[in-house]
C-alpha cells in the first residue's frame, strides 16, 4: 500500500509520527465510457474557457473569485493558512464512540507508526482500549480540513473521517407522516426483529451484483443472448399490516428451522 499522508498524531505533549493509508477500495467493475456509435473511448479534456484550448495538469492552479476577479493560490498558500494542521492530527478530546451518530461517518484509514513512533503509538492504542474511548481531532488533507476519530482495532489505530455539523442537511423539508402504531402491531414487529437478530458477521455479505454483472458481460462477449429475470417486489398478497407482520414472522421461523 502507498501512504497518502505523512505527519504525526498529537497526544497531549506526545507526538506520534505516522503514515496514513486508505483502508478501503472500490469493489465495482471498472467500466469505461464509450461512444455508442463506434465504441470509441470517451476522454475528458481540461479546456480553457476563453481560448478553447486544452490545458496541461502542470499549468492548472486554484483560485477564489472575489468581485469578478480570481485570487490565485499555490501550495504554499494552503499550508500557510494552517501549517500545523497539514502535518499534525491534534487530538483535542476523548469521547465515547457510541455517542457519535453513524450519519457523521465518512471514510476509514489505517494509521501506521514510523520507526520512532512505535512505543507512543502502542501506548495510545492500548490506553484507548483500556478506557473504551476514541480520540477526536482534526487535520488538513488535500486542502480540506477534516474532523477525525481515532480508535483501536486489533494492533492498529484506525482513523475515521467524520463530517462537520454544517455538512449534514436539515430534515425540515422532508415530509414524514405522523401515524399511530397499534400495540399489537408493535409487539409483532418486535418479535419479527428478535427472530431475525444474529451476531454481526460482515463476511456473510458479498457484492453479488458485480459477480452477476460480470457473468452477463462474459456471456455477451461470447455472443450469447441474455434474458431479464422477472422481478417480484411484493412479499405479501395482503395489504393489512398485521397480516404482513404475521406472514413475515412465520416465514422467518421456517427459515430458522
Amino acid at each position: 500500500m502507498r501512504a497518502i499522508w505523512t505527519g504525526a498524531i498529537g497526544f497531549g505533549l506526545v507526538n506520534i509520527p505516522v503514515k496514513l493509508f486508505s483502508a478501503v477500495q472500490a469493489s465495482e467493475l471498472d467500466l469505461d465510457m464509450l461512444d455508442k456509435n463506434d465504441s470509441a473511448n470517451i476522454k475528458y479534456q481540461r479546456v480553457n474557457a476563453a481560448t478553447g484550448k486544452e490545458v496541461a495538469w502542470e499549468d492548472i492552479v486554484k483560485g477564489y473569485k472575489i468581485d469578478d476577479k480570481y485570487v490565485v493560490l499555490d501550495d504554499d498558500d494552503f499550508e500557510k493558512a494552517s501549517p500545523e494542521k497539514t502535518r499534525l492530527i491534534e487530538i483535542t478530546e476523548f469521547v465515547d464512540e457510541k455517542e457519535i451518530d453513524s450519519i457523521y461517518y465518512e471514510t476509514p484509514y489505517y494509521l501506521q507508526p514510523e520507526k520512532s513512533g512505535g512505543k507512543p503509538y502502542a501506548l495510545l492504542r492500548d490506553a484507548l482500549k483500556e478506557t473504551k474511548k476514541a480520540g477526536l481531532g482534526s487535520y488538513v488533507l488535500r486542502n480540506r480540513e477534516s474532523l477525525v476519530l481515532i480508535k483501536p482495532q486489533g494492533d492498529l489505530l484506525i482513523l475515521n473521517k467524520i463530517r462537520f455539523q454544517e455538512e449534514i442537511r436539515d430534515t425540515e423539508e422532508l415530509n414524514v407522516p405522523n401515524v399511530k402504531i397499534k400495540p399489537a402491531e408493535m409487539k409483532m414487529a418486535v418479535q419479527l426483529i428478535e427472530s431475525l437478530t444474529t451476531e454481526f458477521d460482515i463476511g456473510r455479505y458479498k457484492d453479488t451484483y458485480n459477480e452477476k454483472l460480470l457473468k452477463l458481460i462474459m456471456a455477451k462477449a461470447k455472443g450469447k443472448k441474455t434474458k431479464t429475470p422477472k422481478m417480484e417486489i411484493v412479499h405479501s398478497k395482503s395489504r393489512d399490516l398485521m397480516a404482513q407482520l404475521k406472514e413475515s414472522l412465520n416465514s422467518s421461523k421456517r427459515k430458522a428451522s
